[in-house]
């Protein structure tokens, strides 16, 4: 067979994000794809827009393969870029638009990156940041007026610029992200995901979660996140279905987004859902439309969850767990399976495999705790630039994830805590899920984080971070006799701190290694 029937045949059976977006597109063309702050794009629309933008991104000199960072919060803009990087054969790179100067420059050195687009009010960042690296392409993903390369703008130029498909070597194995997980102990590494990788996860989504073409999605957490990104966003745009943007999931504004569009489902790890619970005018809100309430990202606790059950009847309650090495999603516990196993993430989808696993690689009994770990199409390749980092992740032919599990006897995964969460306290290995859970139960307590710090007796003494409900007054010394009543001695907190808030990432995680840095 002659190249150029190959290459014929290759864009025929084309298996890319790119692809797969041109087909919602011609089936879908006159509907919502896409809102966000007054601006609507159909998924016609969006589709030429991408085209615009991705063909521009050629134009000015990067080429397939190369690495394109994007650093700014969430915007059409931003999906546009996205979706324009891989359908030009380009390597988005996500950047957590908190990250300082010096952490945005670790990231553009360590990728390789060719282009970098950002918000224009992070220009400071980007300046000190970029300074030296020689650039191909430095542009805004929406400046109000156009100074040089700007997304949104030339997405915008209806009169201008080519809207055909960029005619680029891509198949399904070409690297569509690198996407950064967060540095504890160590710099930040970025895991290679390939079209194939994101589609296989794309398609279990669906199933496993119930998109559906014809329910309104509002997405607010941010897009350089994999979950609302990979998990919801993507899914729903590939089955028809209209997603309502938002900047920032701000409890005032997801609840009137919910109410005033008829927004049917919405994703928001434990910290934003405990916002929302908070707000003092939640029961004012009309969200009769809500169906499909997903949870995940960190663990939800017990209690939280019976409160969202109570305030939210009739709405179907979806914890999704994973990582961002497996696109992220790993297992899904259903609405219907909540009744008997509120604390459990769980069963593996469609596309993945997991065990709970000794250091010896052995399968343990059920019940008892061992080290989650994975195969599936859905994986990364590996770590960008770090063979080491890759085999140890891939030791004994599975992905170890980090966190510590069991199952119980009908296959329902329990994640106890990260590896690097439990606390060794006088020789005792807590978990620091448990010793949450067990303080959550107080009626006062609003937020709670757990960690372990040094101690000369205790080698880690169980401490926790405490944030009271609203209007509501508890003491260390009352929390310590609940927690008493509550769990095993060696359990109990040794000391009770309380703060106004706790330290959380844009992404809503609860950053508990800077609680560890300042307490310690």
């Amino acid at each position: 067979m002659s190249h150029t029937v190959e290459n014929a045949h290759s864009r025929i059976q084309q298996n890319t994000i790119g692809a797969a977006l041109s087909r919602s597109a011609r089936k879908h063309g006159n509907k919502l794809a896409l809102a966000f702050e007054g601006r609507r794009w159909n998924y016609a629309e969006l589709n030429r827009a991408v085209n615009r933008v991705a063909n521009r991104l050629l134009a000015a000199g990067l080429e397939p393969g190369d690495r394109l960072a994007a650093y700014g919060k969430n915007s059409d803009a931003y999906a546009i870029a996205w979706l324009a990087a891989t359908r030009a054969g380009l390597v988005h790179v996500p950047v957590n638009f908190a990250l300082s100067a010096d952490e945005l420059r670790y990231i553009l050195e360590q990728s390789g990156a060719a282009g970098l687009l950002s918000d224009t009010s992070l220009a400071e960042n980007v300046t000190k940041a970029s300074g030296g690296l020689g650039l191909t392409l430095a542009g805004t993903l929406h400046a109000e007026t156009q100074a040089g390369f700007d997304v949104l703008q030339v997405a915008l130029d209806e009169d201008n610029g080519d809207v055909s498909e960029p005619e680029v070597e891509i198949d399904a194995t070409s690297l569509a992200q690198l996407l950064y997980t967060s540095g504890t102990t160590a710099a930040p590494k970025a895991a290679m995901m390939t079209h194939q990788a994101l589609l296989a996860e794309y398609m279990a989504c669906m199933v496993e979660l119930d998109i559906k073409g014809d329910e309104p999605m509002l997405a607010a957490l941010p897009l350089y996140h994999s979950a609302q990104m990979h998990v919801f966003l993507m899914p729903a745009l590939l089955l028809g279905a209209p997603v309502h943007l938002r900047m920032a999931p701000l409890p005032d504004d997801c609840l009137a987004q919910i109410a005033g569009e008829g927004i049917a489902s919405f994703f928001a790890p434990p910290t934003v859902w405990i916002s929302l619970l908070r707000h003092s005018d939640f029961d004012t809100f009309d969200l009769s439309t809500l169906k499909k309430a997903y949870y995940g990202a960190s663990i939800m606790p017990v209690p939280v969850l019976e409160e969202l059950q109570r305030r939210l009847p009739g709405v179907g309650l979806y914890n999704c767990y994973g990582q961002s090495e497996i696109a992220p999603l790993a297992t899904v516990l259903r609405p219907q399976e909540h009744a008997e196993r509120p604390a459990s993430a769980g069963r593996p989808i469609l596309t993945v495999e997991t065990r709970i696993v000794d250091l010896e690689m052995n399968d343990v009994p059920p019940g008892e705790h061992g080290e989650i770990v994975h195969r599936s199409p859905q994986l990364l390749t590996g770590y960008w630039d770090k063979p080491d980092m890759t085999d140890e992740a891939f030791a004994g032919g599975w992905f170890h994830s980090g966190d510590v599990g069991y199952f119980d006897k009908a296959g329902y995964l329990y994640v106890v805590d990260r590896i690097k969460d439990v606390i060794n306290t006088g020789g005792v290995v807590v978990a620091s899920r448990e010793v949450e859970e067990g303080l959550f139960k107080h009626p006062a307590v609003s937020e709670v984080a757990v960690v372990g710090l040094p101690d000369a007796k205790w080698i880690e003494a169980i401490t926790a971070v405490v944030v009271a409900k609203e209007g509501m007054e508890v003491s260390e010394e009352e929390l310590i006799a609940h927690a008493k009543a509550h769990m095993a001695p060696y359990k109990v907190p040794k000391r009770i701190l309380f703060a106004e808030a706790l330290p959380k990432s844009t992404a809503g995680k609860i950053l508990k290694r800077h609680l560890r840095k300042d307490l310690s």
